[in-house]
């Protein structure tokens, strides 16, 4: 997709001149993801698209660039979303009680309004085109953020731990596999560092009651980067089509009701959108991450996480891995190329580490994680120090369009 729209305050200023409306933004849309680069199912870069089985990639679609402006007193506003943002963050990790009394504190700017942004607005300023790297690799890593406006740190020590606390919690079950209070409270974040949501230990347990020092049990904390103003792009205003399709005029996205049906690979799935002719529309796609995120019912207390009054579900359960309702997008995850960016609208299955045999709903449905795009589960092992995810690869589809 198209690069970042570089705005300085002098251009905004001159066309604010000329169109005073502009000051007030345009039109709030939902921002592209950033990914310039399709890549094959090796994670190589492609130089030619003739194979169908590649249209409808993420970076391949035209969507809305972000567009940023800086204010010039340490804050950003985003001219897609009308939000406004904290240039810098705080390099210290907090538990969520702790960060979200800094945020109430704030005066950054001359305002006090300043708040923690939900997950999907958070994710709002996901850029697609960041990849941690392995330091072996002798290149330098790219954070999911734009570092010509946002400033953003690694930690020296842990590099992949650059979650960001949002405000959205985790309220369809705890997370992990505690059972003290009920178990722990999760909490979402994005993970600007190596480019996934998931759902982080708050500080509390399930049940609201706090953690303490006596609980012996390690609370890492995220960062904070502050938002203010609000954006109605997130709202979820469905209107059944009475054809197949829903559409959110939120977003002006139309959307397959139903689901896939049946579960396939990334290649499959790209297929399965260009060949569909769902209501007579030819241009149905995979939604890339930051489209497919915007369906996800972050507030309802049951799984599916999305709204089942206009959306058809097919399964009938969701009690193990095996049930896992992982539904892929068009974007390609950066950390690891040959693999593809999915949204869990069921439990987020993980297991502690490569020799465990138990998975639990260790990230929380609304999850961004990434599987392979093609081949067995066997052949991959997708660890990390702190989790080994379910590898599923055979996922769902629910394609989406332009509904203008």
């Amino acid at each position: 997709m198209s690069k970042v729209l570089k705005i300085s305050l002098f251009a905004v200023a001159t066309l604010s001149l000329i169109n005073p409306s502009y000051a007030q933004y345009e039109a709030q849309v939902l921002p592209d993801t950033g990914q310039t680069v399709q890549y094959d199912t090796k994670g190589q870069p492609l130089t030619a698209y003739e194979s169908s089985l590649f249209t409808g990639q993420d970076a391949s679609v035209k969507s809305n660039p972000m567009r940023y402006q800086d204010n010039g007193d340490g804050t950003v506003t985003d001219l897609n979303t009308g939000l406004m943002w904290q240039e810098a963050h705080d390099t210290a990790k907090r538990n969520l009680a702790d960060s979200e009394a800094v945020v109430e504190a704030m005066t950054l700017a001359g305002f006090d309004d300043w708040r923690l942004p939900t997950i999907k607005e958070l994710y709002s300023l996901a850029n697609f085109d960041g990849e941690l790297l392995k330091p072996e690799s002798g290149k330098d890593s790219s954070p999911y953020i734009d570092t010509e406006y946002f400033d953003f740190e690694y930690d020296e020590r842990v590099p992949f731990a650059g979650a960001f606390w949002s405000s959205t919690l985790y309220i369809k079950g705890n997370v992990q596999n505690f059972t003290a209070h009920g178990g722990l409270q999760g909490g979402f974040g994005f993970n600007f560092a190596d480019g996934h949501i998931k759902s982080y230990e708050t500080g509390n347990f399930f049940d609201g009651t706090a953690i303490q020092a006596s609980d012996n049990m390690f609370v890492p904390g995220n960062y904070v980067r502050a938002v203010r103003n609000t954006t109605t792009l997130y709202e979820m205003e469905y209107v059944d089509n009475q054809d197949g399709t829903v559409t959110d005029k939120s977003t002006s996205l139309m959307w397959a009701k139903s689901d896939s049906g049946k579960r396939m690979n990334w290649v499959e799935s790209l297929e399965f959108a260009q060949n569909s002719n769902l209501a007579g529309y030819n241009d149905w796609r995979l939604p890339n991450a930051k489209e497919l995120q915007s369906l996800v019912d972050y507030e309802k207390e049951n799984l599916p996480a999305i709204n089942t009054t206009y959306f058809e579900v097919t399964p009938t359960q969701f009690k193990s891995q095996q049930d896992s309702y992982y539904f892929w997008t068009s974007t390609t995850q950066g950390d690891f190329k040959h693999t593809a960016v999915y949204i869990a609208f069921g439990q987020a299955w993980s297991k502690k580490n490569s020799d465990s045999t138990e998975y639990f709903d260790w990230h929380g449905a609304g999850a961004q994680r990434s599987d392979p795009k093609v081949g067995s589960p066997s052949d991959y092992e997708l660890a990390s120090e702190m989790a080994t995810d379910y590898i599923s690869i055979d996922n769902w589809v629910r394609l989406v369009r332009d509904d203008n």
